[in-house]
C-alpha cells in the first residue's frame, strides 16, 4: 500500500512500449520537420506505423506531442551551444561551429517560434513569422503552437548570448547583430527539401552565404 499523500510512481514503460514510443518521437521530429508543426497526427502515427490510438495513448493531445518536440529541440540547441563554447576557444570559430551544427541537424525546421519570438523580445524587436495551422480540441486544423518552457528558452538565448558576446568582443561579428538575427539563421539555412542530398547541400549552401554576412566589413 502507498501511504496517503505520497505520491505514486510511474509504471516503466515495457519493452514494447518504450520501442514504440521512440518510434513516435522520432516520426514526430520527421513529420513537423519537413511540413512543419501544422502537421496531423495521423501523418506522425503512419510516418511511425502504429496506429493513431498508440500515438495518442501517449499524447493525448496534439498540444502535449509538439510541446514535447519543442522543448527537446530548444535543448538540444543549448547543448549544441555549450558545446561549440567549450571546445572552440576562438570567438568566430565557436558560433560558426554551433551554426553549422544547429543547421546540419535540421533544428531550424524544429525551432519554435517562441523561442524567436522571446529572442526577439530581447533584442528588442519582433521579427515576422510563419503562422502554422494546427488543431482545435475537436483534432481539426486550427493554430496551434508549440509551447516552450521559459526556462528552456531562457537558457538557450544565455547561452546563445555569450557566443554572440563573444565574437563581438573580438570584432569577429557585425555590431548589428544580435541573438535573434543568430536564431533566424539557424530558421531560414534549414530548407526542407524531399531529396536528402539536394536539402544538405542547400542547407550548406545558404548558411555559407549567411555566415558571410555576419562578418563585419572592413571600416564597417
Amino acid at each position: 500500500m502507498v501511504a496517503s499523500g505520497q505520491p505514486v510512481a510511474a509504471a516503466p514503460l515495457r519493452v514494447d512500449a518504450q520501442r514504440n514510443l521512440q518510434h513516435v518521437l522520432r516520426a514526430a521530429r520527421e513529420v513537423f520537420g519537413e511540413s512543419g508543426y501544422g502537421a496531423p497526427m495521423e501523418d506522425v502515427a503512419r510516418r511511425a506505423r502504429v496506429g493513431v490510438g498508440t500515438v495518442y495513448r501517449r499524447f493525448p493531445s496534439k498540444d502535449v506531442l509538439v510541446k514535447r518536440i519543442a522543448e527537446e529541440e530548444t535543448a538540444r540547441l543549448a547543448e549544441q551551444a555549450r558545446t561549440a563554447l567549450v571546445q572552440e576557444h576562438d570567438a568566430w570559430s565557436a558560433l560558426a561551429s554551433f551554426l553549422r551544427t544547429s543547421v546540419a541537424s535540421g533544428a531550424g525546421r524544429l525551432l519554435p517560434p517562441q523561442v524567436l519570438e522571446a529572442g526577439a523580445v530581447a533584442d528588442g524587436r519582433m521579427p515576422q513569422q510563419r503562422q502554422e495551422p494546427a488543431e482545435d480540441p475537436g483534432g481539426e486544423a486550427g493554430h496551434v503552437v508549440p509551447a516552450v518552457a521559459d526556462e528552456g528558452a531562457a537558457a538557450l538565448l544565455e547561452v546563445v548570448g555569450r557566443l554572440v558576446e563573444r565574437a563581438h568582443a573580438a570584432a569577429e561579428l557585425r555590431a548589428d547583430v544580435t541573438v535573434a538575427d543568430v536564431l533566424l539563421v539557424i530558421a531560414t539555412a534549414a530548407p526542407s527539401l524531399p531529396d536528402p542530398a539536394q536539402q544538405a547541400a542547400a542547407s550548406t549552401r545558404v548558411l555559407e552565404i549567411l555566415l558571410d554576412g555576419l562578418r563585419p566589413r572592413p571600416g564597417a
